[in-house]
């Protein structure tokens, strides 16, 4: 069961049909992210300023956003 019982998750509107999907959660000071075929998985949760920090990178292709 999920350690984040109160979260609302959504997916990206940019999410492929495909099932490769992540859900993010706001946490007000942090956001949590979760892989959407296993809700009651792990969950990653970043301070809000890294998440877009995250995003930023992941949006210019930069190299040290990816693994």
């Amino acid at each position: 069961m999920s350690d984040l019982p109160d979260a609302v998750w959504r997916k990206s509107t940019r999410s492929s049909g495909n099932g490769a999907c992540v859900e993010v959660a706001d946490l007000t000071k942090a956001i949590a992210i979760r892989d959407s075929k296993d809700p009651d998985g792990p969950t990653l949760t970043l301070p809000a300023p890294a998440f877009a920090t995250l995003i930023t990178r992941l949006k210019h292709n930069d190299p040290l956003a990816r693994p």
